[in-house]
């Protein structure tokens, strides 16, 4: 892993809160001490009555990158990818459940665990460079838990959530945009402005409402699913795993083998 470990720092401005993923030098990919921070910050606004709004965004110029891969180098069995999807989904369950409106604020990459914040936000607004996918059967072999799995799914339709997967395929903002999974797109320039006049907008709406919004929806689409540790624990026991964090590390392409 890194030295620079990272840091998810928390701001409130009025009834907003911002969550900032600072690690720039790695798109800032997640480290477990950033996820910890992360979830501290969602904590905090779950205690907090005067916040109506809460905002994630990347510093650096993207969002989140996913989860730093050197991480992975320390996984023996596939049991530490079931761990590691479920520690996850503590973070993003937290996310979900929020009592708040969240909005995803994304400029540049939203990419694995990325995309799976960003979808478990509410609404979300882009710059037109944003782009958002799972490049993992190109880059480290893994797979998604079923939860995750369901969100995309939920968000994008099972046939975009295919086709991102298999191709490893970015979407763009304009197609973001197009299929209802970003609510707008802001240039740099006016990014901060937009996100600022909808976050108002937001705030000033009745909580009550957006609370059982929220919930309804949540509960209408379910992510109560079949477990699929027994998928996760193949992909993440697997020598194309092993593969993939390798190649990573060592700035090469992976030699799959499927198995």
């Amino acid at each position: 892993m890194s030295a620079d470990a990272g840091t998810v720092r928390f701001e409130q401005r009025g009834p907003t809160a911002l969550i900032t993923f600072d690690r720039p030098t790695a798109r800032n990919a997640m480290t477990w001490a950033m996820y910890e921070q992360l979830g501290a910050a969602l904590d905090r606004i779950a205690t907090d009555e005067t916040l109506r709004v809460a905002v994630l965004r990347g510093a650096g110029g993207h969002f989140v990158s996913g989860t730093d891969i050197a991480q992975f180098a320390e996984f023996v069995t596939g049991d530490d990818g079931v761990s590691y999807e479920r520690e996850l989904e503590t973070i993003v369950a937290k996310l979900e459940s929020m009592r708040v409106a969240t909005i995803a604020a994304v400029n540049g990459y939203a990419a694995g665990a990325g995309l799976v914040l960003a979808a478990a936000c509410d609404l979300r607004i882009a710059t037109p460079d944003a782009r958002f996918g799972v490049p993992i059967a190109r880059t480290v072999g893994n797979c998604l838990s079923m939860i995750n799995y369901a969100r995309l799914v939920a968000a994008l339709g099972a046939s975009r959530t295919k086709t991102m997967l298999l191709t490893a395929d970015f979407l763009t903002a304009d197609e973001a945009r197009e299929i209802g999974f970003v609510a707008a797109v802001a240039e740099r320039d006016a990014f901060d402005e937009a996100l600022d006049t909808l976050c108002a907008r937001v705030a000033n709406h009745a909580p009550i409402t957006i609370q059982a919004t929220k919930e309804a929806i949540r509960r209408i689409v379910g992510t109560s699913l079949v477990d699929g540790d027994d998928l996760v624990r193949r992909a993440y026991e697997s020598r194309d795993f092993r593969e993939g964090v390798s190649a990573y590390i060592e700035k090469r392409t992976p030699r799959w083998e499927g198995r």
